[in-house]
């Protein structure tokens, strides 16, 4: 039987995307160590709608 590892699989959304109203939606998947993160992450990514790097947060 498979151990059960630390690393989850996140989504990360685009924050400023949400209060654009414009539709499309910005995603990315990603992994985190669930031990050594324990808050939500938050990274900056490229948004293709927008063209340019925005604030990504995880959602749930």
């Amino acid at each position: 039987m498979a151990k059960k590892g630390n690393r989850v699989q996140v989504i990360l959304q685009c924050t400023e995307h949400k209060e654009t109203g414009m539709p499309g939606m910005s995603r990315y998947i990603t992994t985190k160590n669930r031990k050594n993160t324990t808050t939500r992450l938050e990274l900056k990514k490229y948004n293709p709608f927008l063209k340019k790097v925005t604030l990504h947060k995880e959602i749930k």
